[in-house]
């Protein structure tokens, strides 16, 4: 079965909703869990208890539209979607940072509920899962299919951008970045390939506009500068071109959790061991 047919099939699937409502609540024992998941394109985004159903629908459909920016049902570039079902992609979603869960985990990159906020373009904020999932779509899915380009070793394309825009290939985190650098990061326990990871991340919502409101920058400059799409294109024309380069099929529209290419629906979590 080609991976086309398979998407189809993932889309038109539909779940029984009886009582999915209630997921949505923590559990009369107090304790967290995972008990819901959606499928997103054949990859997964599973929630506890404690996560609201429509924080995790808007994260399923921002991460639908990560993968699908054009909306028309398929994965705009197979090739990263192949990437992603191979190296088992998911997000794993809890209330909190603090919160600890029983039972059965699923693996995936975390997202939390508290920062996932569905408005937040209109309300003038971030919206964590703008984030959370391209960590987890660029590092599986981008760095699986184009290792040369966008793996988050030294040498790559990606790499070589982001050793540009430090001032140097800083293996840890230098005691100061050399004046001019635009790309700060400072998290000592921030290694090589996260801090490629973050910057991947900084470079991409800058492009599609997601830190270009009131503030923002006042908020996010001493680790980032650029946070406008002209900015970008103007200090960073490494990394710019790279994210506008049609070959990789590449989000050019900033998800907002109105996914059009097919329903997305919550059904009750199923643990599978990997």
């Amino acid at each position: 079965m080609t991976l086309r047919i398979t998407l189809a099939l993932a889309l038109i699937t539909t779940v029984a909703s009886t009582n999915l409502g209630q997921l949505g609540a923590q559990d009369d024992d107090g304790e967290a869990r995972y008990t819901k998941q959606v499928p997103v394109l054949v990859i997964y985004i599973y929630a506890t208890n404690t996560v609201e159903d429509d924080k995790l629908l808007h994260a399923a459909a921002v991460m639908a539209q990560y993968i699908d920016n054009d909306g028309d049902g398929e994965a705009d570039n197979p090739k990263i979607m192949k990437a992603l079902i191979d190296g088992r992609g998911a997000i794993t979603m809890r209330g909190t940072n603090g919160e600890r869960t029983t039972g059965p985990r699923p693996r995936g990159q975390g997202l939390y509920g508290n920062e996932t906020r569905p408005n937040a373009k209109e309300e003038g904020e971030f919206d964590g899962a703008w984030e959370e999932i391209l960590h987890m779509i660029s590092d599986v899915g981008w760095g699986g299919a184009y290792p040369e380009v966008f793996g988050r070793t030294p040498g790559t394309k990606i790499s070589d951008a982001m050793d540009l825009a430090r001032g140097g290939q800083f293996e840890e985190v230098p005691d100061e970045y050399p004046e001019g650098a635009w790309y700060s990061y400072n998290d000592e326990s921030c290694s090589y390939d996260c801090m490629n990871s973050e910057y991947i991340y900084w470079a991409t919502t800058s492009v599609l506009g997601a830190q270009d409101y009131p503030g923002r920058l006042d908020n996010i400059g001493q680790e980032w500068k650029l946070n406008t799409r002209a900015l970008v294109q103007e200090r960073d024309p490494a990394v710019y071109a790279l994210l506008t380069n049609p070959e990789y099929k590449l989000p050019t529209v900033l998800p907002d959790g109105d996914y059009k290419g097919g329903e997305l629906a919550i059904e009750p979590y199923v643990h599978v061991p990997r």
